[in-house]
């Protein structure tokens, strides 16, 4: 290891720091997170480990405890407004859309916590303030007046990073991919079964309800909309307009209006993309959403979080100064989130029709998909191995010296 016990500030408790915080650590580095929630952020949906990620997880020794944690969801059905199976896609089938490892975001962050707190320093109920970078540190002001002094800053606090913001100002662009959702957590109900039921309405709105492995289901809404800043107005605000947009969709529309105000912890957000032109300054930097959110729609935003935390602490620990270590991490990373931060045509307007008909048109070509026949003809020209946009990236062993 060339950068021996620097002290390494990480903001955010989600995924990305911890798992940075976990390979810091095992290389040396003294590390310490700060989390702006007073406790950990066990809330959340389903989150998908795959490819690279779940090398990584493996190689970290929580693979095992990923499984064990599964959501126990079997596979995903597209259902009408009757709740009548318009199309299935079985978790073992060729084209399906429930992973092996799909877990609970907050089921992840419990098991990325307790594999580091005894190593890693955790700090809650604070957020970074003000950043004053020197030659050979840092100088950090938190929230409740707080200051220290650290050797490198990552930030790793999501999307809506106010860290990012001190850090890079308005360089990073925010892309809006035109679609806005909310998720939450609901009492099951008889309806519920081990299945994801994904539900279309007309006026291009989606209801997705998913089993969970706490005896709950986790609702998630979503609607296309042009952007209206609904993320920034208070709690009531939104709750009243996802009331609104949920208002006549039928299926369990209704069963999910009443659940909107009984619940405290309902996420919404527009979902956008984060193109940064840079990822670091001076002897701070950023990964995770912070840096490079792709989007749930691509389904590899949580392996882009854990790769990028392995390779930056790894090319920390590789290089004598910590730009180098950067340039390289850079090198590396860019491409891949570049190739998975570009989304497929047509996505995610195909998927929320604005008119019955288009409604009709979805409900019928995936039952066209997920037919007998269409499986067996995909799995025929698909091979063992299904290519994936999180193959590719090399996952160097860093404890091992690199060839000249």
């Amino acid at each position: 290891m060339k950068i021996a016990n620097q002290n390494v500030l990480i903001s955010g408790a989600s995924i990305a720091g911890p798992t940075l915080a976990f390979w810091l650590a095992k290389y040396g580095f003294n590390v310490t997170v700060v989390e702006r929630s007073k406790a950990l952020r066990l809330g959340g949906q389903n989150l998908d480990v795959r490819n690279a990620g779940r090398t990584i997880a493996k190689m970290m020794g929580i693979e095992e405890e990923i499984l064990a944690a599964n959501t126990g969801e079997i596979g995903l059905q597209f259902v009408n407004k009757k709740n009548e199976v318009e199309a299935a896609f079985p978790r073992e089938g060729t084209n399906n859309f429930t992973s092996e490892a799909e877990i609970l975001r907050g089921d992840l962050v419990n098991i990325l916590y307790k594999h580091t707190k005894d190593q890693v320093k955790y700090v809650f109920g604070k957020h970074i303030t003000e950043i004053d970078q020197q030659k050979d540190k840092v100088n950090i002001t938190f929230s409740d007046g707080d200051t220290q002094v650290f050797d490198l800053l990552i930030a790793a606090d999501g999307v809506r990073s106010t860290t990012r913001q001190i850090l890079f100002g308005d360089a990073p662009k925010v892309k809006f991919t035109g679609l806005y959702n909310a998720w939450y957590t609901i009492p099951k109900a008889a309806t519920d079964t081990k299945w994801a039921r994904w539900y279309t309405a007309a006026g291009s709105r989606v209801i997705l309800i998913r089993p969970d492995n706490h005896g709950t289901s986790r609702a998630s809404f979503s609607f296309l909309s042009e952007d209206k800043g609904y993320q920034n107005l208070a709690s009531s605000e939104q709750k009243e307009i996802l009331k609104r947009k949920l208002s006549g969709a039928g299926w369990e529309a209704e069963r999910l209006m009443e659940e909107i105000d009984k619940n405290e912890d309902v996420y919404f957000d527009g979902i956008s993309q984060i193109h940064a032109p840079k990822w670091f300054n001076g002897r701070a930097g950023m990964i995770g959403d912070a840096a490079y959110c792709p989007t749930p729609l691509t389904g590899m935003g949580t392996t882009l979080a854990i790769v990028g935390a392995y390779l930056l602490a790894g090319e920390l620990s590789r290089n004598d100064q910590h730009e180098d270590a950067f340039k390289a991490y850079e090198k590396r990373m860019r491409p891949f989130v570049e190739k998975i931060q570009n989304l497929p045509p047509g996505v995610p307007w195909l998927a929320h029709p604005k008119t019955k008909f288009g409604v009709s048109v979805l409900n019928t070509v995936a039952g066209i998909i997920a037919s007998n026949a269409v499986k067996k003809i995909t799995k025929l020209f698909s091979g063992k191995e299904k290519a994936s946009p999180g193959d590719g990236i090399e996952l160097p062993d860093f404890e091992k010296k690199p060839k000249n």
